[in-house]
């Protein structure tokens, strides 16, 4: 940091400028194009970017994009709606036409924008809040922003330390995650080799074993059945961002909502509509939606089975689950073939032996404290 001391020591040791983003950048505007469109026109070799919002992004031809408004200048997208964030892109682009984007003559200061407003993130994720079902910025949020302005010899040390700090970041980053895919392969070998057992062991099929319910989803409209839940009510979302062992849910319903009584505990939830082949382990008593089918074990096998162990082997009905779909335009599995899907009794003593193993792996995997996750999100954090 002692050259960008100097240089503020030298260009202004009396404080910064501080500007609106509107009196000094020049705002494009995108092109009018819907999500159907976007999937016609994808080509991976596309020599021009569409941005929409959230994630979604694909390449194309300029001559396929109707009316299109190409930008071939380094520029700061705003994303202003579904998840608000800024991309920094400096090749031929455009975007959907409810976003927005800024550069300027000097190419530094629009890397020095892309790096303030990321800074700055939580205050437009904020601003963006209470605007609906879908959060969303208005234009005036980011014109009227004021940042600090400091001469060009200033912005470009620091744009300068930046570039080579998230470079190193994503080098490392990438590193990284090529070892964690490595270990989830190196996982999914063994766990499939050490769940998969001869004819010498006897099987039960799920229906046998398990009591099957459906979950589904509390009326909206009767705020009962929401206010002040203390049920957890398990959606795709939990799955997404905690993960397969859960014991707290994003939503919760009241238990009025529950038409007979929560789910038992220690029970698995299998995704077998929309999106397949994902399971989790809910450890308290809770609800689940209609998207899931819920595994509770039998008081009779209750004996006979580890809950962890039955926990690890449906990653093999997961896999089944995607081989055995209803035909029709909506993704569901086939019921009845679920059912008669079949579990493994091996020796609970082999049961725990193969826990073991597969813990330690799961660990290393998945653990955002022990793993090489948490290595990732550490890096991530030095460079924020």
């Amino acid at each position: 940091m002692t050259k960008l001391d100097t240089l503020i020591n030298q260009f202004c040791p009396d404080g910064v400028e501080y500007v609106k983003i509107k009196d000094y950048f020049t705002r494009l505007k995108g092109t009018p194009i819907t999500a159907g469109k976007m999937k016609n026109i994808a080509k991976d070799n596309g020599k021009v970017k569409i941005f929409a919002g959230g994630k979604t992004v694909i390449n194309t031809n300029e001559e396929d994009i109707p009316k299109a408004n190409i930008i071939k200048v380094p520029s700061v997208i705003v994303q202003s709606r579904g998840l608000i964030d800024f991309i920094y892109y400096d090749k031929p682009f455009t975007f959907k036409n409810e976003m927005w984007s800024y550069t300027a003559e000097n190419e530094i200061s629009v890397k020095f924008l892309y790096y303030i407003l990321k800074n700055n993130i939580g205050f437009f994720r904020k601003s963006a809040s209470g605007m609906g079902s879908m959060p969303q910025i208005s234009l005036s949020v980011t014109e009227d922003f004021k940042i600090p302005f400091p001469p060009i010899e200033i912005q470009s040390e620091i744009v300068r330390i930046l570039d080579k700090y998230s470079a190193s970041v994503a080098e490392l980053r990438q590193m990284l995650e090529k070892e964690l895919n490595l270990r989830r392969k190196q996982y999914s070998y063994y766990r499939d080799k050490l769940l998969t057992f001869g004819d010498d062991i006897e099987y039960k099929t799920l229906g046998e074993i398990f009591d099957i319910r459906n979950g589904y989803t509390p009326s909206k409209s009767k705020a009962e059945y929401w206010k002040n839940g203390t049920v957890p009510w398990f959606r795709m979302d939990d799955i997404r961002e905690n993960g397969r062992i859960l014991s707290d849910a994003l939503q919760k319903v009241t238990l009025q909502a529950v038409k007979n009584k929560p789910f038992s505990a220690d029970s698995i939830i299998v995704s077998t509509s929309a999106t397949i082949g994902e399971h989790a382990l809910i450890n308290v008593d809770f609800m689940c939606n209609q998207r899931f089918t819920c595994l509770t074990l039998k008081k009779e096998y209750q004996n006979q089975f580890s809950i962890m162990f039955l926990f690890y082997y449906c990653f093999k009905l997961d896999e089944y689950c995607m081989n055995n779909l209803k035909k029709g335009n909506f993704s569901s599995v086939d019921m009845t073939k679920f059912n008669q899907f079949k579990i493994p009794i091996p020796p609970i003593e082999e049961q725990e032996r193969i826990l073991k193993i597969l813990d330690r792996f799961d660990t290393l995997c998945n653990d955002l404290t022990n793993g090489l996750p948490a290595e990732i999100n550490v890096r991530q954090k030095q460079y924020e």
